[in-house]
């Protein structure tokens, strides 16, 4: 089955994120020496970091490959927050091999599909780039999660105050009707929910 523009952006909704644990340097009396300390619950990371965990394993799928979305999605007992996600996805396609794949980068287990790390699915059939759904090049996403969402939250903030239960999800997309490729920031849904569009290059919100 050909891996249309909207299954990509399915596969994307649909799903999101890593860190790591931190070493802490102690010193005793009689010198200075390294131990473990107990880890803390696992945090929600920012975009590009999970994105170039996934890029590493998709480059020496294809390597012409070209990001074609990535999106966040929230994880059980894990709370996403400005910008940062638990769980991030990602859709790779392969213009020379007329094919996409899907990566996630998750900070924990989800089931028996996703596991905490890199879960990489196979190659599907890619029709190539449409109005709605194109590749862009890693060299455009130059804003960070963290930024598209304050600048998407310092332009809603009066409606996202009104409505404090609203969960937050953050696309990174390319479409035709936009010079760049824009982050989708939207919090709630679009039946009842407050969406905008930040430039994924410059930083600045769209219209």
């Amino acid at each position: 089955m050909a891996f249309t523009a909207a299954t990509a952006l399915v596969a994307v909704l649909g799903l999101t994120a890593c860190s790591t644990t931190p070493t802490a340097t102690t010193e005793s009396k009689t010198g200075t020496e390294s131990k473990q300390e107990p880890s803390g619950p696992p945090q929600p990371v920012l975009a590009k970091t999970a994105f170039y965990e996934m890029y590493k394993p998709a480059r020496s799928w294809a390597v012409d490959l070209l990001p074609l979305s990535l999106a966040s999605n929230d994880v059980a007992g894990i709370k996403s927050e400005r910008g940062k996600a638990a769980m991030w996805t990602a859709v790779f396609v392969s213009p020379s091999r007329h094919e996409a794949r899907t990566f996630s980068y998750s900070i924990a287990d989800q089931g028996n599909s996703i596991r905490k790390g890199v879960t990489a699915g196979g190659a599907e059939a890619w029709s190539g780039p449409t109005s709605k759904s194109k590749p862009f090049q890693i060299t455009e996403f130059a804003i960070d999660s963290d930024v598209a969402y304050q600048a998407a939250y310092e332009k809603g903030q009066a409606w996202v105050k009104k409505h404090p239960d609203k969960q937050v999800t953050l696309s990174l997309v390319a479409v035709s009707r936009f010079p760049a490729p824009v982050w989708y920031v939207i919090w709630g849904n679009t039946k009842s929910g407050y969406a905008a569009f930040v430039n994924a290059t410059t930083g600045r919100t769209m219209k």
